[in-house]
């Protein structure tokens, strides 16, 4: 206030409705390498084998999905990638079973163990997906099956008491099998791989690739942005040059399953199980379940799923509408 005005009751007032000035929240510093400063051995880089220990014990989860038409050898590849009979037509299958009428989801599960570590293998395949005349939405009944799944592992996950070691039944991989037909995708192909994209890792591979001619997969390639692996699939072995392989057998000669020069089955391997696998992993559970989780608790008022806002019971999210392929 200017000097020789005395304060009045409003100006106090006003002074009291000022807010006081709030402190700064404390930044925090970053943190600093010390590396150069340590004075001995500390052994957090034990770490690694530590993880690498509780894994030997308790084991891991992979769930494996093939979908594509009827003959081009989706079992036999898989039986290829895991060196033993995994697949639901090595396991339960005879050649008088009818096309089903509707894609079926059949899940088959194995233990594999290999130097030491043991990987639960779950096979998930899908008799019947584009083989009927009229394959207009035959892709919901496996989008349903992978939004099942999530709804599964976030009931387990929400619950009070969940298991310490919750089950994942989560899809962590779909191979899509293309028709070699040297003729680029299919209507089908293409709003099979658009929609599903969006709630699972999806690896297109173009199948029984020895009946393509080297311009013809070269081509094939040029036309998709995703470069589709060319494999072979084969679980019985040949002689060649002294050594045991796996290979299928051709009248011009033997071609071999793991050699590069022939198909890219070894690049396809390498990419799932050798170098990717945990990535395929992670992305299932930090992407494509996390977008699931996010939409399910936010239609649900952020309640656990099964109890809406008034306590009546919700259903699960369901398949997301395609349009129809021509």
């Amino acid at each position: 206030m200017s000097k020789g005005f005395p304060e009045t009751r409003t100006d106090a007032a006003m002074s009291e409705l000022v807010p006081e000035p709030r402190p700064k929240p404390a930044v925090p510093m970053k943190p600093v390498s010390i590396n150069s400063n340590l004075l001995g051995y500390i052994g957090i880089d034990t770490i690694i084998e530590q993880m690498r220990k509780k894994t030997m014990k308790t084991g891991f989860d992979f769930n494996i999905m093939v979908v594509g038409q009827s003959g081009l050898g989706k079992s036999t590849l898989v039986n290829t990638l895991f060196k033993s009979q995994v697949s639901r037509k090595a396991s339960s299958w005879n050649r008088e079973e009818k096309i089903p009428k509707t894609v079926e989801i059949k899940a088959i599960g194995h233990v594999i163990e290999e130097g030491g570590v043991k990987m639960k293998l779950t096979v998930i395949d899908t008799p019947g997906f584009g083989d009927q005349i009229n394959n207009e939405n035959c892709w919901e009944p496996i989008e349903k099956y992978i939004n099942e799944q999530y709804e599964k592992f976030l009931k387990e996950e929400v619950n009070i008491a969940r298991k310490k070691r919750i089950p994942d039944t989560r899809v962590h991989c779909c191979l899509y099998f293309i028709s070699p037909t040297g003729h680029s995708l299919r209507p089908l192909d293409l709003e099979f791989m658009k929609h599903l994209s969006k709630v699972v890792n999806i690896i297109p591979v173009i199948a029984k690739a020895d009946t393509m001619t080297l311009e013809e997969k070269s081509e094939f390639k040029q036309r998709q942005e995703s470069m589709p692996f060319a494999v072979v699939g084969s679980d019985k072995e040949y002689q060649v040059n002294g050594k045991r392989v796996l290979g299928r057998k051709t009248p011009w000669g033997i071609i071999e399953v793991e050699n590069l020069n022939h198909c890219e089955f070894a690049l396809l391997r390498d990419f799932v199980i050798r170098t990717h696998l945990q990535d395929l992993k992670e992305v299932t559970h930090n992407i494509h379940y996390e977008t699931y989780r996010a939409k399910r608790l936010n239609d649900n008022g952020g309640l656990p799923p099964g109890e809406g806002l008034l306590g009546t019971v919700l259903p699960p999210v369901p398949a997301t509408p395609c349009p129809t392929a021509e």
